[in-house]
């Protein structure tokens, strides 16, 4: 389950600000705002929002570890902005 830090870091990761990923996302910018805010797995939020935020990053190229040691790694090289 994706985490407020994965999702603070994989937007630094790409150079996303909180409007990029609500626009790449189709999440309002609040939302983004308030999940950043939270601590630890982002469940307290609805599903269909989370899997929204994970499909953006994903088709960014960012890929989310989980285990023991939530991660995640850059798979390609964002496209210069």
């Amino acid at each position: 389950m994706l985490n407020s830090e994965q999702m603070r870091a994989a937007r630094g990761m790409l150079r996303w600000s909180q409007s990029d990923l609500a626009e790449a996302s189709d999440v309002s910018v609040e939302t983004i705002k308030r999940l950043e805010k939270m601590d630890g797995p982002l469940t307290a939020t609805r599903v269909v929002t989370v899997a929204a935020i994970e499909r953006a990053f994903a088709e960014a190229g960012v890929e989310f570890t989980n285990g023991e040691a939530p991660g995640l790694r850059l798979n390609r090289r964002p496209e210069p902005g």
